[in-house]
């Protein structure tokens, strides 16, 4: 049998909307023997609940688990609700807060006429009531449709289960649809997909399935045409598809072959369900295309108020100079007073062109004009980019705070919301968004929204490097309009006597490279074959760890993760250069990779609680394994640049080794030492900007490992997937 606890449930501690509760219960019984001494007492419990009522008795199916802050719990996966016993068991029931007005006198009546068996007898026959003397109409009637909801509720659960609902969802599914749950899902299973945050196409299509819906049916191939026009968005960064996409698509999915015209006509339906956008023959969810609308009328009207003219920011500037002994060229003066006048400026180049200088330079001159002490400089600017590492270095270059776009909007986890928003807006004044090439259609709406149309927006970014993962090409969007200021810096400041990084940079932009094959000071090409890539990586990693470097002082990255000099397997073989087995350090096997402390890690998902993101680079400090952990568990802690987060084997899959990693996860980060590894064998995912972005992400050194015919197809290849937006048009057209 599996494990459990029997008892009774006394009182709810914390609890959501969603039916997750955490609380006290009395343990009865149990065959957990960690927990033989809570037999007779209370232990704090977590799970996801329909309705917990004190008088009920329980069987709760799970584990024990120790969380870091509130110490031994019982976290709930199953639970059945046992039925009153005995005679006493049942009066104190039926005199229970469940049945308004019935106290104990009425109760015991009942199960003195009844017995053991009047829970059931009524439930069978409600009649059975009017033997009971001086119970009246209205009793009698709380009494029967409060047992009939109670077993109909549980009972409900265990269909939703027995389908193959999860305990989370079939809670969310009764709370929504209650008594008429199991014909809602009998009726059109799919619906629950509209109406239950979190129900995915996939697990609704797996159960009607098994429930024999037609392949056919109508409602599954609306909701898988709704499901394919999302998924598509979101994989190819599109924010709209044409009738043959969608029509191909489909057929790949389901293999059925569905006239042309009867797939236009569910897609009609589904905008009729407010579902989908159908304009010019171009199809879009709802979502993304009121994004590019709102992102358009907010930016024009911006664009479109008065400039701030001040007849002194020339003056300003100049003793800006003399304070920062710098001299600004006539580009970066243009850049920095038209971003304080304008309302949107778009300043952008490549690296060494000076932004960061100019951003700087913009804080310091909106704080001097405005004569602000460092308190209202916080409340009035706000200094933003997507990524932690990127907010991180634009507050190093600035020494002004800066944040993440999540943090800012007060990013919300659970429910995927943002705190600030269209109703509870941000009174920042200056903003300043770095990185902005990374920047997808949904973030940048969110960010317009939860701001006030009283500010001053500059975007700083490079649209030669990768777009967004998610959907639309914002930057480039908004530069190929060219309906706002832009600022294009293309001089090179960075440069010093025989450095190339920053040449190279320009000449793949250009595609016009120069001697790629030469050694710099600060650029090495190891031109060599695909089968010896790993020779030379391994070599040249043992001599900048004899020159003293870590592996936090370097970063290796390569286009895929697969193949013989892909990412996974340079993991394998630079763990075994930089952090080799050591009885001194812990291991953990997770699947088929083992982690170590000291070990190089990249993380994967955004936790904003612990103030680490997508892409953070963090190093493994602690394991504990399981038979030292007061949890029970192995417990992992990572540090990110000196923030300690400690993770459970239910949160290992968030991260993986970092001492490679792909191109696209190091946007937004500069490391001192880039190695990008080159090979025929990745021609497939080699091209101009993905290049462009890699050899950008270093400060003092590049080292290019492989061979020179990929490296110069890749920057040769224009070639990349160009996506389908029309941000632009509305841009131009609003």
């Amino acid at each position: 049998m599996a494990n459990y606890i029997k008892g009774n449930y006394r009182k709810t501690i914390f609890s959501t909307d969603k039916g997750y509760t955490v609380g006290l219960f009395k343990v009865k019984e149990t065959n957990e023997e960690e927990l033989i001494d809570y037999v007779g007492k209370t232990i704090t419990f977590t799970g996801f609940f329909e309705q917990l009522n004190e008088n009920d008795l329980y069987l709760f199916y799970g584990e024990i688990i120790e969380h870091p802050k509130y110490g031994l719990q019982y976290q709930v996966s199953e639970y059945e609700r046992l039925k009153p016993e005995g005679k006493d068991g049942i009066v104190e029931f039926l005199s229970s807060d469940l049945f308004p007005g019935i106290g104990e006198k009425v109760a015991k009546k009942i199960v003195d006429k009844l017995g053991d068996k009047a829970l059931d007898l009524i439930i069978q026959d409600e009649k059975v009531l009017l033997s009971i003397k001086n119970l009246n109409n209205q009793k009698r009637k709380i009494i029967y449709d409060t047992l009939i909801e109670y077993e109909d509720s549980h009972k409900t659960i265990v269909y939703l289960n027995e389908l193959g609902f999860s305990m989370k969802d079939s809670l969310a599914i009764y709370n929504k649809y209650r008594s008429n749950t199991i014909m809602q899902i009998e009726n059109d299973i799919f619906k629950t997909i509209d109406d239950i945050d979190d129900l995915s196409f996939i697990k609704i299509d797996e159960i009607g399935k098994k429930m024999n819906i037609p392949l056919d049916d109508e409602r599954r191939i609306k909701a898988c045409l709704f499901y394919l026009i999302k998924n598509l968005t979101y994989e190819k960064g599109d924010t709209y598809f044409l009738i043959e996409e969608l029509s191909e698509a489909l057929f790949n999915f389901t293999k059925l072959d569905l006239d042309i015209e009867i797939i236009k006509q569910y897609l009609i339906e589904l905008q009729y369900e407010d579902k989908i956008i159908i304009k010019r023959e171009k199809y879009y969810v709802k979502d993304i295309y009121d994004a590019e609308i709102n992102i358009a009328n907010t930016l024009k009207y911006l664009n479109n108020k008065n400039k701030t003219l001040n007849p002194k920011i020339i003056s300003y500037l100049t003793e800006l100079e003399k304070i920062n002994n710098i001299n600004y060229n006539d580009k970066q003066k243009e850049a920095i007073i038209n971003a304080l006048e304008n309302n949107i400026t778009i300043i952008t180049g490549g690296p060494g062109t000076g932004k960061t200088t100019i951003v700087k330079a913009i804080v310091n001159l909106y704080q001097k004009i405005n004569d602000y002490n460092s308190d209202q400089m916080l409340d009035e600017v706000a200094l933003l980019a997507p990524t932690g590492r990127a907010s991180k270095r634009l507050s190093e270059s600035t020494n002004f705070p800066a944040m993440t776009i999540h943090r800012f909007l007060k990013w919300n986890k659970e429910n995927d919301s943002f705190g600030v928003n269209e109703y509870n807006k941000n009174y920042s004044k200056l903003i300043i968004v770095d990185e902005v090439s990374m920047l997808d259609i949904n973030i940048f709406n969110s960010l317009l929204k939860g701001l006030t149309k009283k500010i001053k927006m500059i975007l700083v970014g490079d649209f030669n490097q990768l777009p967004s993962v998610g959907p639309g090409q914002v930057l480039k969007d908004l530069i190929d309009s060219r309906v706002f200021n832009t600022i294009y810096l293309d001089y090179l400041y960075r440069q010093k006597e025989n450095s190339y990084i920053n040449t190279l940079a320009y000449e793949i932009k250009t595609q016009k490279l120069t001697d790629f094959l030469s050694t710099k000071d600060d650029y090495t090409f190891l031109k060599c074959s695909s089968d010896s890539i790993k020779i030379n990586l391994r070599n040249l990693c043992n001599q900048i760890m004899n020159k003293g470097y870590h592996s936090c002082d370097f970063q290796v990255m390569a286009p895929m993760y697969y193949g013989e000099v892909g990412i996974d397997n340079l993991n394998i073989e630079l763990q075994k250069i930089f952090n080799p087995p050591n009885i001194e350090k812990k291991e953990i096997k997770v699947g088929n990779i083992i982690y170590r402390e000291n070990d190089k890690i990249l993380q994967l998902v955004n936790l904003p609680d612990e103030n680490i993101y997508n892409g953070d680079i963090g190093f493994i400090r602690k394991i504990i394994d399981s038979t030292s952990s007061e949890s029970k568990k192995t417990e992992i802690y990572v540090d990110f640049d000196g923030n300690i987060v400690k993770f459970m084997p239910k949160d290992f899959s968030q991260f993986k080794h970092g001492y490679a990693i792909s191109i696209h996860k190091s946007q937004g980060s500069e490391f001192d030492i880039v190695i990008i590894i080159l090979s025929n064998s990745h021609k497939r995912m080699l091209y101009k900007k993905l290049i462009y972005t890699g050899i950008t992400r270093a400060k003092r050194k590049l080292i290019l490992i492989g061979e020179d015919e990929a490296f110069k197809y890749a920057v040769h290849n224009d070639d990349e997937y160009l996506r389908k937006t029309t941000l632009l048009d509305n841009l131009v057209n609003i």
